[in-house]
């Protein structure tokens, strides 16, 4: 089944207030820029998100392949 299909299955299951809710909410997705942040913009707040942080670039720089989820 594809995913239009699901979706209107599903639509026709709320009720007209959720209707709304799902119109909203594609709207807001619609308004999102489509780039998303690069790694570089990322800049950790904590000691521990900066101590993560630099284990995580030295294992890249070392040749570490990261996976994608």
């Amino acid at each position: 089944m594809g995913n239009e299909v699901q979706l209107l299955k599903h639509w026709r299951e709320l009720t007209p207030q959720k209707q709304q809710k799902v119109l909203e909410f594609v709207e807001l997705l619609k308004s999102e820029p489509e780039t998303t942040p690069t790694e570089s913009d990322f800049v950790p707040q904590t000691p521990l998100a900066k101590k993560l942080w630099s284990i995580r670039q030295r294992a890249i720089a070392a040749g570490l392949q990261l996976r994608k989820r």
